[in-house]
């Protein structure tokens, strides 16, 4: 039987994998990216992919990416954490390896794994929301990735929940990862344990005195062992991630919702209180179905997985 290679290309690692049939990885590699040079990260995935496909029969690859993908999942219009701009990227690996190559944005690669080999195994609808650095995310509707008119459908961290909020690198303000991020949760706690440095005391303890040092493992690892101070950080994350999920939920009415991301290893000190708030702001509650908030079932593989059972599609 033959399998797909999933690639996923990271700020700092490049992550592949042989995937079968059934989303099971039968083999993985990594190696750093060489993110700032834009020919040396093309030539890093193709000699991942044809050192894979050296041991496996192979029928295509997937490439999932943090970057906008054109709708033909070729070209990759803009990465903002990689040195790529206008970059026919499935051209040039198709080029190197000789296999068919299909391209992803990161977001979709990871709703599309959690829908066919994760979480939401059971539902035709999903919205998946990833907080990591940022709130990344993607969208299955009725069976079917949704990426938009032009392929950059599913960026549901630039949602603006704050009209005059706080800049977002992508030159609005407000956007919904600069309150619902590991970034947005650590530059909070950072901002209250300096206003209050006895409240959290047991977080500067943690980080050796130096708030600069508090990291979001710290505070899942704190609030986790029965500090106030990270239970209340990790809840006002969870409230605004409910407020945004319930904004987007009016628009496209998710089946399951899906939280993943490392911010997630929280659980339910997240999940409870975003429940709160989404079931609170949810249009029309009390009358009419709410959808399952659900933890991602494959931590960072879910890309890979992803992206690779879009390959053989």
């Amino acid at each position: 039987m033959s399998h797909t290679i999933g690639v996923d290309v990271g700020g700092t690692k490049i992550a592949g994998g042989v995937v079968d049939r059934n989303g099971k990885i039968l083999e993985s590699v990594k190696v750093e990216s060489p993110a700032e040079d834009s020919t040396a990260i093309v030539t890093a995935i193709a000699d991942m992919v044809n050192d894979l496909k050296s041991r496996h029969d192979v029928e295509g690859v997937g490439i999932s990416a943090a970057a906008f993908v054109d709708q033909a999942r070729a070209k990759v219009y803009f990465a903002p954490n990689l040195a790529w701009r206008d970059v026919e990227l499935k051209k040039r690996v198709e080029e190197a390896t000789g296999v068919t190559v299909v391209v992803e944005n990161d977001g979709n690669s990871a709703a599309w794994g959690e829908f066919v080999a994760g979480a939401a195994f059971d539902s035709d609808d999903l919205l998946m929301v990833a907080v990591g650095t940022g709130v990344g995310g993607g969208l299955v509707v009725d069976g079917g990735l949704y990426r938009g008119g032009y392929g950059i459908a599913g960026e549901i961290g630039h949602v603006r929940i704050e009209r005059e909020g706080r800049p977002c690198g992508c030159g609005l303000h407000g956007c919904l990862e600069q309150y619902a991020s590991g970034t947005a949760l650590e530059r909070s706690t950072h901002a209250a344990a300096t206003a209050d440095p006895a409240t959290a005391a047991r977080l500067l303890e943690m980080a050796g005195g130096d708030v600069a040092a508090i990291e979001g493992p710290m505070i899942t690892e704190a609030a986790r062992n029965g500090d106030g101070f990270s239970i209340g950080q990790l809840a006002s994350l969870g409230a605004w991630l409910g407020e945004g999920a319930a904004i987007l939920s009016a628009v496209i009415d998710p089946g399951v919702i899906v939280i993943g991301g490392g911010v997630c290893e929280a659980g339910d000190l997240l999940l409870r209180p975003m429940r709160t708030t989404y079931e609170a702001q949810l249009t029309g509650v009390g009358h009419r179905p709410v959808p399952e908030l659900r933890l991602a079932t494959l931590g960072n593989t879910a890309g890979l997985i992803g992206v690779a059972d879009l390959a053989r599609r």
